[in-house]
Order: C-alpha cells, then sequence, then structure tokens
C-alpha cells in the first residue's frame, strides 16, 4: 500500500518551504542575491543546511524560487492597484505608482530580483519578470489609447520604456540614496505619465489621486 501524506504533513512541509523562501528573501533584500548561499539560509532559517536541499538541489533552484515568488507577489499589487482604479487614466497611474512605491520600499531587493548580475539561467527567469511587468502596463496603455484618454502610440516600445526609467530613477546606481521617498515615487510617476503622452495638468491630478502603498 503506498504511503499517503496527510494534509498535516502536507502543510507543515509547505510552511517549511516558505520559511526557507522567506530566508532567502530576507538575505537577497539585506545584501543582494550574491548572499543567497544555502548555509546563510539555512542559520537564517534557524534549519539544518540539508533540509533546505532537500527543498532547493542548488542554490540557483533557490534563488529561481526567490525571483519567482517575489514577481507573483508584485505582479498581484499592482494588478490589484489597477484593478481598483476607476477609470483607464486612473489604473495606468496606479499601475505606475504602485510599482515604484514597492520597488523603493524593498529598494536592495528590487535590485536583486530584476537587475543585479545573476548566473545566465537565473537571469532568464528574472527577465520574465520584467516581460511581465512591461506586459502588464502595456496593456494599460493600450486601454488607455483605445478609450481615447491617450494619442495613439506604439505600447509594446512606450511600456518597457517606462520600466526602463522606473528601474534606473528608483533603484539603480545612479538613483538618489536620499531623499522623501514619496516624493521620488510622486517624480517618477509623474515623468511616466508625461512620456505617454497624459496633459501634464492631468498628469498631475492623477499622481495626487494616487494611493500610494
Amino acid at each position: 500500500m503506498a504511503y499517503r501524506r496527510t494534509e498535516n504533513v502536507v502543510r507543515r512541509l509547505a510552511e517549511r518551504e516558505q520559511t526557507i523562501l522567506e530566508a532567502a528573501r530576507s538575505i537577497a533584500g539585506e545584501e543582494g542575491m550574491g548572499a543567497v548561499q544555502i548555509a546563510a539560509v539555512a542559520q537564517r532559517a534557524d534549519i539544518a543546511a540539508g533540509t533546505v536541499y532537500r527543498y532547493f538541489p542548488s542554490k540557483n533552484d533557490l534563488v529561481a524560487d526567490v525571483i519567482a515568488a517575489t514577481a507573483e507577489r508584485e505582479l498581484a499589487a499592482i494588478r490589484a492597484a489597477a484593478g481598483a482604479a476607476p477609470g483607464p487614466l486612473s489604473a495606468l497611474a496606479a499601475c505606475i505608482a504602485t510599482f515604484a512605491a514597492r520597488a523603493l520600499q524593498e529598494r536592495r531587493l528590487a535590485w536583486a530580483v530584476m537587475a543585479e548580475p545573476v548566473d545566465a539561467d537565473i537571469d532568464a527567469l528574472r527577465l520574465d519578470f520584467r516581460r511581465a511587468l512591461a506586459a502588464e502596463l502595456e496593456k494599460r496603455v493600450s486601454i488607455a489609447v483605445a478609450g481615447g484618454h491617450l494619442p495613439d502610440q506604439d505600447a509594446r516600445v512606450a511600456a518597457p520604456a517606462v520600466i526602463g526609467a522606473l528601474l534606473e530613477g528608483l533603484i539603480g546606481p545612479l538613483a538618489p540614496s536620499a531623499g522623501s521617498a514619496r516624493e521620488a515615487v510622486q517624480t517618477v510617476t509623474l515623468l511616466a505619465l508625461r512620456a505617454l503622452s497624459v496633459v501634464d495638468a492631468r498628469a498631475r491630478g492623477l499622481v495626487a489621486q494616487c494611493v500610494l502603498p
């Protein structure tokens, strides 16, 4: 008779896996992805290194899951903010501002999962995250254009350009390390809306209406 895991066992295994992922994400947020080593994660999670290996056979497997889990969390937050907005332009502004605010709130982690140099196979997964972000923004721009709220433009080009500006302005090596986070988010959101041809007065109003996380 084959062994079947009970619900309690399945739950405990899932909880242990989540503990490991949270430990790895915590280290990445403090020291960068390069610091996510099996021994360090095991120590942070207060478990044996062998236990980590049972869930993640290699460091790259662990890093890949950290990136995937973070991407899922961030995309869900962006979609929720845009979905709660009252109109296409408000949804666009909410999408941009939410991404910007959350990236700045966890700046080191955002850099680690989106831009920090990593192995080529991990970089491919990270690129999927950036594509998904660009696709979400592209959808919001396309809806606004279709509704006559924005002038006609190629959303496939505009969306990744905006993502690039947000990353460089907020978490890249050229981004200022001091100052008001709220003002920084408002500045880059306003910049992005202007770049997408939102009239300045309207853009300022949209930024003022954004509820930042």
